[in-house]
């Protein structure tokens, strides 16, 4: 049986956890909008309602058959082994805040890998973080509005203990034990409570300003594409030139060879120069 220990105020204090699900991010919208019933080891989450979820509140699962990452990509992981886990967040911020919370999250797991695994992650904007150049960890964040509702569900991937990579992404994705050459497994119930812990403490200072102020020095000492060579698609356009960082806004700054600077927002972009091509 699983059992989450989170030193918190508020986040992953009312948790269940899977053995599985499609998606923690689907199990989380559809307690918010239709009360389904939840079985898990946490006991059974019932008949739910708006008004008695809590902030914090923390779905994890042993296996995903439907896991996504950004721009409908699949976020595939093998049984038992790695973190998929989601996280209800019900701001006081404005919805141009909320792309932020993406950033936010990815230092909370950054944080979190330094000092479970001694390893020296880096995060490439705006969602994954890094080992070695290699993806450990995506995040989706998804804004939820309903009837009386408004709230933000941060859905966290986190490979820790698989040590197989399918041939395809053999080349730009690693896990934790892979990368720290443990070997026992790691604790993956020890590994999410820390990121929780840290998600706490970083999601409140964001709070206090509703921005990056507080958290952009941090980001930027761990942002892989700074000073590189990037391109950035969107549907629209591509732009290349070199990131240059993030701003107070969680924009990263790309300076293209005119001299211009660009404000890129984190939404449905892909920036690429890091995996090995451009």
């Amino acid at each position: 049986m699983h059992k989450l220990q989170c030193n918190t105020n508020q986040i992953g204090k009312q948790y269940i956890w899977l053995d599985k699900t499609d998606s923690t991010n689907e199990v989380i919208k559809r307690l918010l909008l239709d009360g389904q019933t939840i079985e898990g080891e946490a006991g059974k989450v019932s008949k739910m309602i708006v008004g008695s979820i809590h902030h914090g509140l923390t779905v994890l699962a042993d296996h995903q058959t439907k896991g996504k990452g950004r721009i409908g990509r699949e976020w595939i992981d093998e049984v038992g082994t790695n973190i998929a886990m989601s996280v209800l967040l019900q701001p006081g911020l404005g919805a141009e805040s909320i792309s932020m919370v993406t950033l936010v999250s990815a230092l909370a797991v950054a944080k979190t890998i330094k000092e479970k695994t001694g390893l020296e992650p880096q995060i490439k904007w705006p969602n994954d973080v890094l080992i070695g150049g290699r993806k450990v960890c995506g995040i989706l964040t998804e804004l939820e509005i309903g009837a009386g509702h408004y709230c933000v569900i941060v859905g966290i991937g986190i490979n820790v203990n698989q040590t197989y990579m399918p041939e395809e992404i053999a080349d730009i994705a690693t896990s934790l034990i892979n990368e720290s050459e443990e070997l026992l497994p790691l604790d993956r119930e020890a590994i999410a409570a820390s990121v929780l812990e840290n998600l706490e403490a970083y999601y409140d200072k964001f709070c206090l300003t509703g921005n990056m102020s507080e958290l952009m020095y941090e980001y930027n000492a761990l942002l892989i594409n700074r000073n590189l060579n990037v391109r950035v698609m969107d549907p629209s356009e591509s732009i290349e030139g070199i990131a240059r960082g993030i701003d107070d806004m969680g924009r990263l700054l790309v300076e293209t060879p005119d001299g211009e600077w660009h404000h890129i927002f984190a939404g449905e972009v892909s920036v690429r120069g890091v995996y090995g091509y451009v």
